[in-house]
């Protein structure tokens, strides 16, 4: 939505940003993983890419570390949602509003252009794209976002912006049918396009009719309240589960994402309630002040036993304060009460490698081999296999795993001679050599493509 990160076919999109692996620390742009907000997401995503014909397992959703309101598809079905849309949205509506909008940008085709190039990219690859794009938007001047997209004519840039507000007017109009599918109120929709039209009032900006790629936020808004009229949705209120998980979602990211004077602001200190206790305690891990944090975790724990992520906090907060062996009892509890979610097992791996304890090792293994077959996307867990490996002294699978590692972490050259080296020492019809020719088939194909 947001007028300065779209680019036809490219980056189509409604407006809202990005994170990185498991809530850490790192503040710069990249992605964020976190098992609880990820299933969030997907339990608002799910009924819409229903309504609007699409394969919900197909469509990949990622968050990303930008504070600004913004949200995207790009290369192919995959969607990005920024936490600063996750934040600032005061209601899950707003935030399955904008999804709506990007279901339709997906399932009205609108991504054909530069598809070849971006299917296969990687996901930071597309992410720096976007953002390149976005400087030439951002600068007004066909001949910057002409250079950046590839030399192409003030007319032709123009032409683009063009065909960028008939796309995203098509996206608006496919979004309230599927808010209608789903028996949901569009007035979160309607909310999203306010809330952006105060950020460019603030923010100085102004809208130009014909050197934007969205439609004028203005004439956005009275689409939807026309909308609003006559759907017999307009009115339904938020059902009180999602309300409850739109409120853990921001606390969460609040906490660490803000500094902690600002989630004090907003969760003070008399405010009980469980999403104000989860912002506290994560704000005050992040200062390392474990005299407040764990007592809070505790009592979130006390008032919910079977809520893995509060044991994943606690563990993480013993683990990352070096309090190695007592992370595993909080870790080993959020696995069995969720173990299908690759992101925990993962997290309970990485506190039973750090223990140095060699009876952990056989327990890691099983954790990690689940969680790489659940997601092969960890990175992290691909490295841990290759320090337990390393410590079992199974060479074949260490070389297996470091070739996987390298693969996915895009470099060919080190996985293709890690791939042979498994073959060589792997038994030959093995899955292990199988997996270790597809390895090398792969990394030979991306270096000739180089």
């Amino acid at each position: 939505m947001h007028s300065l990160i779209r680019v036809i076919a490219l980056v189509t999109a409604l407006a809202v940003g990005f994170v990185q692996p498991a809530l850490a620390q790192n503040r710069g742009i990249g992605l964020i993983r976190d098992a609880e907000i990820e299933n969030i997401i997907r339990d608002y995503a799910t009924p819409i890419f229903n309504a609007a014909g699409l394969d919900a397992n197909s469509v990949a959703i990622y968050i990303v570390n930008d504070p600004r309101l913004n949200a995207f598809v790009a290369g192919g079905q995959r969607m990005f949602v920024n936490t600063g849309l996750l934040m600032r949205a005061e209601t899950p509506e707003q935030v399955i509003g904008v999804i709506a909008h990007e279901a339709g940008h997906i399932a009205g085709g609108h991504l054909a252009r530069l598809q070849d190039e971006l299917r296969n990219a990687e996901t930071k690859s597309i992410i720096a794209t976007v953002l390149g794009l976005a400087a030439g938007l951002a600068a007004g001047d066909g001949r910057v976002a002409g250079a950046i997209i590839s030399g192409g004519s003030q007319a032709a840039f123009t032409d683009l912006l063009k065909y960028s507000r008939t796309q995203e007017s098509a996206a608006d109009a496919a979004a309230l049918k599927y808010l209608d599918r789903t028996q949901t109120s569009a007035r979160g929709l309607r909310e999203f396009f306010e809330l952006l039209q105060q950020e460019i009032r603030v923010t100085g900006g102004r809208e130009h009719p014909y050197l934007s790629s969205h439609p004028l936020t203005t004439d956005r808004i009275t689409a939807v309240e026309s909308h609003l009229a006559f759907s017999r949705y307009s009115n339904i209120k938020t059902p009180p589960e999602l309300a409850r998980k739109h409120a853990m979602v921001r606390a969460k990211l609040i906490g660490f994402m803000e500094p902690l004077a600002t989630t004090l602001e907003t969760y003070g200190e008399t405010d009980d309630t469980i999403p104000a206790r989860y912002a506290r305690a994560i704000a005050y891990y992040r200062q390392s002040d474990l005299m407040r944090a764990v007592p809070l975790v505790d009592s979130l724990i006390s008032d919910a036993p079977d809520n893995p992520y509060f044991l994943e906090l606690k563990g993480q907060m013993l683990l990352e304060n070096g309090r190695v062996q007592e992370s595993l009892a909080p870790y080993r509890r959020m696995a069995e009460l969720a173990p299908g979610e690759p992101l925990l097992r993962s997290a309970l791996a990485k506190a039973q490698v750090e223990s140095g304890d060699p009876a952990e090792l056989e327990d890691a293994l099983s954790n990690l081999r689940a969680a790489t077959r659940s997601d092969p996307t960890l990175l992290e867990s691909w490295r841990l296999l290759t320090v337990v490996y390393g410590r079992l002294g199974r060479q074949g699978e260490l070389a297996l795993s470091q070739a996987e590692y390298n693969l996915r972490g895009g470099d060919a050259r080190a996985a293709e001679a890690l791939g042979r080296r498994a073959l060589d020492i792997l038994p030959v019809g093995s899955p292990g050599s199988i997996r270790a020719q597809d390895i090398i088939s792969e990394a030979e194909r991306r270096l000739k493509k180089k």
